[in-house]
């Protein structure tokens, strides 16, 4: 037998058989075998016709039948012996069979790329941590303030605390009703950022029944559109938003908390909690594109279409039916996001690679605290937490992450800086 390995670049492989009869003979007598064990022929109970017999009328289908089961078990063979790890379904090409002379095949593969690992430890970041205000936790406190809400109907709106019931027909330039461009009943917050300010304008101090028009100048794509629009007020409420007191934090909290100071305390702590966590989240990303950055190597191909397969099924599975949309382009979606998808990838390959560097692993007080943590949150016993867990591969390589960015942090240069904004 005759193999060959060509090295089609650094992760794609492809292997050459050539393999002369005296060795098919083992294989093809294995598959006339099994052949002949369920085979129907004229003169004989099922199974039980010679071998001879079988090799005279189907030799050759059998053989020709067989070429795939044959190729697959001598490369796993020849892997095995050269202990190649394919990371892919390898893919057989090319057979040639000449019977009762050779078979030659080809199959290509691909394999974790053979790189050396940079600098990952000692490398320098800036950490951003947003100083929560006094202003952000009055906002927050409006904000819930508001969603408590009453609405109460009125015949003017004096001020931005109202929300308007229209209908908005856009007009040509003469003042006509452009057909099929009505919009009816649309509620408007006056004190929603979002709408244009020419409409918050026209629509502040107006009474009901009356009909107001604006223009409304954009510039979208560098050219200039305007659009006239015919305001019918329908209906007007006010919005009542409740006082800031003991009576409202215990609503709010559903009677955990029966104080408006230490609800004010514990809400400004929640904001901090989430932009303390924003800024770990950044640090980690800032710390992961660094690493990668500092790696050039091929990205195996399989590897990348494997990410990109699963970004299609988290797709699919926001859907009820889990199917994607008819007018869904999922080759113009892979392309756009493959760039990303190979990002990880050597991603992927690096965290891997420092795991075992570094003899990073999971044991058993890591199972334990974890389950601590989760047992109480879930409300399930410890223990079957625990079990579940050491059976559990995706638990397993989120606390490898877990104790990987852990260290990496650790053996960063970090310096902090504070900031009110809220761009980190």
């Amino acid at each position: 037998m005759d193999v060959s390995v060509t090295d089609v670049n650094e992760v794609e492989k492809e292997i050459h058989f050539e393999i002369g009869i005296e060795e098919l003979t083992p294989y093809f007598e294995k598959a006339y075998k099994e052949y002949a064990q369920k085979a129907e022929i004229k003169g004989f109970r099922k199974g039980k016709a010679p071998l001879h017999i079988i090799k005279t009328l189907f030799g050759e289908s059998i053989e020709y039948n067989s070429l795939d089961t044959v190729a697959s078990d001598i490369f796993k063979t020849a892997i095995d012996e050269r202990n190649i790890k394919p990371i892919n379904e390898p893919t057989l090409t090319d057979i040639d069979y000449k019977r009762g002379q050779f078979l030659k095949f080809k199959v290509k593969y691909e394999i974790k790329p053979n790189f050396e690992l940079k600098k990952y430890k000692g490398l320098k970041f800036e950490k951003i941590n947003h100083v929560v205000t006094d202003k952000e936790v009055d906002d927050e406190i409006l904000r819930l303030r508001k969603s408590q809400s009453t609405l109460q109907e009125v015949d003017s709106a004096p001020d931005e605390e109202h929300v308007i019931t229209a209908d908005l027909q856009q007009i040509d330039e003469s003042g006509n009703p452009i057909i099929g461009n009505k919009d009816t009943d649309i509620r408007i917050y006056l004190a929603n950022e979002t709408i244009y300010p020419e409409m918050k304008t026209a629509l502040l101090n107006t009474k009901k029944g009356e009909v107001k028009r604006v223009k409304i100048e954009r510039i979208e794509k560098d050219k200039k559109e305007i659009n006239n629009i015919e305001i019918t007020v329908k209906k007007i409420e006010k919005v009542n938003i409740p006082e800031y007191n003991d009576e409202l934090v215990i609503k709010l909290s559903k009677n955990k908390i029966t104080n408006k100071d230490e609800f004010r305390t514990q809400l400004r702590k929640e904001i901090e909690d989430f932009w303390n966590g924003e800024s770990e989240k950044k640090l980690t990303e800032n710390i992961i594109s660094e690493i990668v950055r500092n790696h050039e190597f091929i990205v195996p191909e399989s590897l990348v279409k494997n990410i990109l397969d699963s970004y299609i099924e988290d797709l699919k599975n926001r859907y009820p039916d889990k199917k994607l949309p008819s007018d869904f382009n999922e080759e113009e979606y892979r392309e756009k996001n493959k760039s990303y998808a190979v990002f990880q990838a050597k991603w992927f390959l690096i965290r891997e690679k420092i795991i075992e560097n570094e003899n990073i692993s999971v044991s058993d007080d890591d199972f334990n605290t974890l389950a601590g943590k989760e047992s109480v949150k879930y409300n399930i016993e410890k223990e079957r937490l625990i079990q579940f867990y050491k059976n559990s591969h995706s638990v397993k390589e989120q606390i490898l992450t877990e104790k990987l960015i852990s260290f990496l942090k650790q053996n960063s240069k970090i310096t902090e800086k504070q900031t009110e904004d809220y761009n980190i």
